[in-house]
């Protein structure tokens, strides 16, 4: 099996994040320019196919929740006109969301279809298959969860991979962006099974991703950010403001301190920081683009919810230690159904839905959401090549 060598980070430059103030009328050049200002040309190989994943958090269309389709076809945009022809989208599944639906709700299908994008499914075995990777670094405890060979999708090695999260909160990680995007694409079976150690998972997986992509970067999207117990039940607040880097420590540092939390507080950051993988102290980061947006402090708060209680007593608290138990059939299947019901059968019609009817009225990204629905894609540019 093919390994990348990629070359350790020196600590003695600083990180770089772009960030840029947009608007709807400008956000599909502001990405192609974002794209380029935080050094992706550079960043990744041209002559390799390039993987773009999107973040689908939860698939009914809920605002802040997941990548926008203006980030998808803007990263598309970028791509292009910078050489990289290659490109394909590969979309995951968790037991509480479907793939097919969101895509469709989200408005990535005509995306896909103007551009001739390829997607691929990692539950697919006609798309790819699930082979043991030995990691080459010394992992916090993925191998104790699954052994020394981790189950990863063989199509993700060798390939560039462009990350397309959001800026919202998260109930278990306080922040999520690029480096939780990775927790669908790379691991499946089991994946419950290390949430009571996710901020470990997160550092690992960002190592074994330095081992496998020749090239790895990061456009996050916080026009519409989310405040509150995401990733999926959230205020949405409007913040006009993209974020793009290599470094996937640093953009996550940068926008979690834009959110109002200190990035080193943070455990999946510090960790990742300490062990070498990435930037995570602000002093350290050089912002382009708007330094005076980098610097805004939004304030957000996970705050509490029932849902976010019962994460914390099954994954941190009491039952902890009942892990393995409660993530086997058919206890497993109890928990699914409980986010399932709280999330779409709950929440959805009777309170989400409403606010995202409200975003798309009120919000000039909610009508731009809607233009999306309406037309499909803006632009429709240059076809991607068929994937390998």
């Amino acid at each position: 099996m093919p390994v990348i060598q990629r070359r350790k980070e020196s600590r003695v430059s600083k990180a770089k994040v772009a960030v840029l103030r947009t608007k709807p009328e400008t956000v599909l050049d502001d990405i192609v320019h974002l794209f380029e200002l935080g050094g992706g040309p550079g960043a990744l190989d041209r002559s390799l196919t390039t993987i773009l994943k999107d973040n689908i958090s939860w698939h009914y269309p809920f605002p802040s929740a997941n990548t926008t389709p203006w980030q998808l076809e803007g990263a598309i945009l970028a791509l292009t006109k910078n050489g990289f022809t290659r490109i394909a989208c590969v979309q995951n599944k968790t037991e509480v969301t479907n793939a097919f639906k969101g895509e469709d709700l989200n408005n990535y299908t005509p995306i896909f279809q103007a551009y001739a994008l390829p997607v691929l499914f990692n539950f697919r075995d006609e798309d790819m298959a699930w082979v043991g990777y030995k990691p080459k670094a010394r992992m916090h405890v993925l191998n104790k969860i699954y052994g020394d060979e981790i189950p990863i999708p063989d199509y993700f090695i060798g390939k560039n991979i462009v990350h397309l999260p959001t800026a919202k909160c998260h109930i278990y990680t306080t922040t999520t962006g690029a480096m939780k995007n990775a927790f669908g694409g790379l691991l499946s079976h089991k994946r419950h099974q290390t949430h009571t150690h996710i901020h470990e998972t997160l550092v690992d997986l960002l190592a074994i991703q330095k081992e496998i992509h020749p090239g790895i970067f990061c456009l996050m999207d916080g026009t519409t950010a989310g405040n509150g117990p995401g990733p999926r039940v959230m205020e949405p607040v409007k913040k006009n403001v993209l974020l793009a880097g290599v470094d996937q420590v640093a953009i996550d540092a940068v926008a979690s301190k834009m959110m109002g939390f200190d990035p080193m507080s943070i455990a999946y950051i510090r960790l990742a920081h300490e062990s070498g993988l990435g930037i995570g102290r602000p002093e350290d980061i050089e912002i382009v683009g708007d330094a005076d947006a980098a610097a805004e402090s939004w304030g957000f708060k996970v705050g509490a919810s029932f849902h976010r209680f019962a994460g914390w007593f099954t994954w941190f608290g009491p039952t902890r230690f009942l892990q393995k138990l409660l993530t086997r059939p058919p206890i497993l299947y109890v928990g699914n159904f409980y986010s399932f019901f709280y999330h779409d059968v709950l929440h959805w019609p009777l309170k989400e839905k409403k606010v995202y009817k409200r975003w798309l009225a009120e919000s000039e990204w909610g009508r731009l959401f809607q233009e999306y629905r309406d037309k499909g894609a803006l632009r429709k540019g240059t076809s991607a090549q068929t994937r390998d």
